[in-house]
This record gives C-alpha cells, sequence and structure tokens, in this order.
C-alpha cells in the first residue's frame, strides 16, 4: 500500500490541490507544514489528530515543520458565526513558549514561529508585497468569509488569510516548503497561500486538508461540554484521557483508530472484527487508549491510568494515593471534614442520604462504602486517622456514586 493509499483508507485526505501530489506523496520527499494559533499555552486532543499526520508523513521520508502562529495569533482566525476574542500580546507570547514546548516534546520535529518574519513588516510593504496580488472578489469567494459577510467581519479577520499565505511564501523560500497541511476548516487559507505564490513568484506549491475527527454527535473531537482535553498531563490527566477514549461511541471508535494510531490496516480489521462480535468487551476502546496515551505520554503513563481506572472500578481506592484519588473523582460531589464525624452525621449533613431511616437502610444492605471498605456502623468515626495519606475520605453509595472527604488539618 502506498503512503497516498494509506492515507485514503484512513480517512485523512478530504481536498489536495492538485491530482499531481499523490505521486509527489508516494515518490517524492517533501518538506511540509502544518500549524496552529496559540490560543492556549496547550494542544489538544483535537490538535492530536491534525498533528499526528505529521509523524505520519515523516515515516515516509518526508520533512515536517511545525508552524506556531505568534503573529496571526494575535489577530485571529475568522470564526464561522462570529468574532474571535483578542487576547493579550503577552498571553499570546506565553502561550506561543508552551507550545513551542510541548510540540518539540512530543513530536520532535522543527518547530518555527511566524512572528519572527512578520513582526517587521510595515504596512505599506504589507500591502505592495502581498496585497497587491489577491483579488478582493476571490477573498469573498472564501467560505469562511463568505458566511461571515450577513453579520460583518472586520478588516483584521479578512486580512487573515493573506498573512497565512504569506506564511507559506516564506517557508517555500526559506525552508523549501512545498506542502502545507492542515484540517479541513483551513482550505480557504490554504488555497490563499497557493495562489499567491503563483502569482508573485510563478512558483507552484500544494496542499491538502484532513476531514475533522468528530465524535458521534458531530462535534470536534476532544470537545467536552466546551472544554477541551489537553495533551499536557498537567493540565488533563491520563486518567482522564484514558477515561474520554474508552468511552468513544462504538460507531466512532474504529475510525478514531485509523485516524489516531498507528497500527497496521490489519491489525485494525482484526480489532474491528473482534469488536463487533463483543462490542461489551470494548476492545477497540482499549487499544485506541493505549495507542493515544502511550504517544503522548510514555508507557508508564498508560500503565498508571490503566491501574487507577480498573482500582477505581473494583472499589479498591485505598491502593491509590490521594493525589491519584483526587484525580480519578475530579468532578464528584466533595466536602470538607474539619472536626471528627460519625458516619450517619457525615451522609445526612453532605446529601449523601436523605435522613436517618435511609442511612440505616443503606448499611444494613451493605451500599455504603469508606475507603472501599463496607461500614455498617452508623456511629463510625470519620477523622484524620482512618482518611487516606491523612488528607481524604472516599464514600462509595451504591455501585456508582462517589463522593469526596477533604480533611482540613488544624
Amino acid at each position: 500500500m502506498t503512503l497516498f493509499e494509506d492515507l485514503k483508507w484512513r480517512g485523512l485526505i478530504k481536498d489536495i490541490s492538485s491530482p499531481e501530489l499523490e505521486k509527489k506523496l508516494n515518490e517524492e520527499k517533501m518538506t511540509f507544514y502544518i500549524g496552529t494559533d496559540p490560543t492556549a499555552d496547550s494542544m489538544h486532543i483535537g490538535h492530536f489528530s491534525s498533528f499526528l499526520i505529521a509523524t505520519r508523513l515523516a515515516k515516509y521520508g518526508h520533512k515536517p515543520i511545525l508552524l506556531i502562529g505568534g503573529a496571526t495569533g494575535l489577530i485571529g482566525d475568522p470564526k464561522p458565526s462570529k468574532e474571535r476574542q483578542m487576547i493579550s500580546k503577552e498571553e499570546v507570547m506565553k502561550n506561543v513558549e508552551g507550545l513551542t514546548r510541548q510540540a518539540k516534546e512530543i513530536f520532535g520535529f522543527e518547530v518555527v514561529n511566524n512572528y519572527d518574519w512578520i513582526k517587521d513588516i510595515n504596512i505599506l510593504d504589507f500591502l505592495r508585497d502581498y496585497g497587491k496580488y489577491i483579488n478582493v472578489n476571490y477573498m469573498l469567494d472564501k467560505d469562511i468569509i463568505n458566511r461571515r459577510l450577513e453579520s460583518g467581519i472586520t478588516f483584521c479577520e479578512f486580512a487573515y488569510t493573506l498573512l497565512q499565505g504569506l506564511d507559506f511564501i516564506y517557508l517555500n523560500q526559506t525552508k523549501g516548503v512545498t506542502l502545507e497541511v492542515a484540517g479541513s476548516d483551513q482550505w480557504g487559507n490554504i488555497t490563499t497561500g497557493i495562489e499567491l505564490s503563483r502569482k508573485k513568484n510563478d512558483v507552484e506549491l500544494f496542499g491538502m486538508t484532513m476531514p475533522l475527527v468528530l465524535d458521534s454527535n458531530g462535534v470536534k473531537f476532544g470537545k467536552t461540554e466546551g472544554n477541551a482535553l489537553w495533551l499536557d498531563k498537567n493540565k488533563t490527566s491520563s486518567y482522564e484521557l484514558y477515561q474520554y477514549l474508552i468511552n468513544s461511541d462504538d460507531n466512532c471508535v474504529i475510525d478514531y483508530l485509523k485516524k489516531l494510531t498507528f497500527l497496521t490496516r490489519e491489525e485494525i480489521e482484526e480489532i474491528e472484527e473482534k469488536h463487533k462480535n463483543k462490542p461489551e468487551e470494548r476492545l477497540a476502546q482499549k487499544a485506541l487508549a493505549r495507542e493515544v496515551i502511550t504517544f503522548l505520554h510514555g508507557e508508564a503513563e498508560y500503565q498508571k491510568a490503566l491501574t487507577m481506572s480498573e482500582v477505581l472500578f473494583s472499589g479498591n481506592v485505598s491502593d491509590l494515593s490521594s493525589s491519584e484519588i483526587e484525580i480519578c473523582l475530579k468532578g464528584v460531589p466533595n466536602f470538607n471534614i474539619d472536626n471528627e464525624i460519625k458516619l450517619i452525621d457525615l451522609l445526612i449533613n453532605n446529601n449523601i442520604c436523605s435522613s436517618r431511616r435511609e442511612v440505616r437502610e443503606f448499611l444494613s444492605s451493605n451500599a455504603i462504602q469508606v475507603n472501599g471498605n463496607v461500614v455498617n456502623d452508623e456511629n463510625y468515626l470519620i477523622n484524620e486517622k482512618n482518611a487516606i495519606d491523612g488528607k481524604v475520605v472516599v464514600i462509595r453509595r451504591g455501585k456508582k456514586k462517589y463522593y469526596l472527604g477533604n480533611i482540613i488539618s488544624k
């Protein structure tokens, strides 16, 4: 299977600028770039699905360059429905540092910052050297711009596509870049760079986009209730990432395996067959979590996430440290414990049970666990001595309801 055939099978090609690109990818060694603007100091899992193409092409001998948009990030890529909120220069530069470090650590390729070559271009040179080559009608035909015409688009946003085209030309002239790769929402910006190069320098450049990876609801992959799953394990733990991936929809998980892992076609098709026969075993989701977390954070972090998940599922929370418990139970109802308290009072005071009668019913049916142990005594004392690491107390009601008590040290 050729590289291009593999990319098509994985569903990683949406648009290409020229039929010639297939032959070039299969037979030549191209220098290409893929970029992101520094809207945060870490990439999220949605970036991963795009940036992974750099590693994929590199395995076939192509040379990747990862671009962090320190200049374009100061402007903001137009959003389909409204103007993107502008962030301060200080925040942009802080984010550039974080993304640059992260891109080098995860992917290991050359990283460039377009602020380095755009910062010294004055407005007159920009208009003369770049603006004169692109017709306004051509820009108005861009889908992202056209959709904003009714509600209004600022000149700042309107000019963004020219800045990205400028990047393409600069990287072609200084680093021999001939291909830009991006998500499908960047097709208009890519073709602006190709058009600019053709008119200004009479040089043919190439572009390729990938479909955006979506969940079963058509939402961008990795977006959960407006919160991104960060690639920085200090912002999104390996355990949290594991939980997201292990709960991937059955209808999407094979597509994710194709796009987000380096498993071979034969391996994925074997997993797919087993998954169809026994979906309850979640073999595909487990393979996805293993491959993604190991690539991003290493084998040790994957094993740690797996262990934490298995321990929490079994209820043996005492096998975890207090810090691991806080990660596992992030988001569950929590409360403070500042004095020694009887179990019955703790359950009622923190709305775990509605009445003393209900407490006794749960206790008699072995439905209350404290730190993984069944407790039947309503007068059992909760204090620092029986807290995990002297810091946290885990209450489990029934099979799935968890509550976290935090010991307030005096």
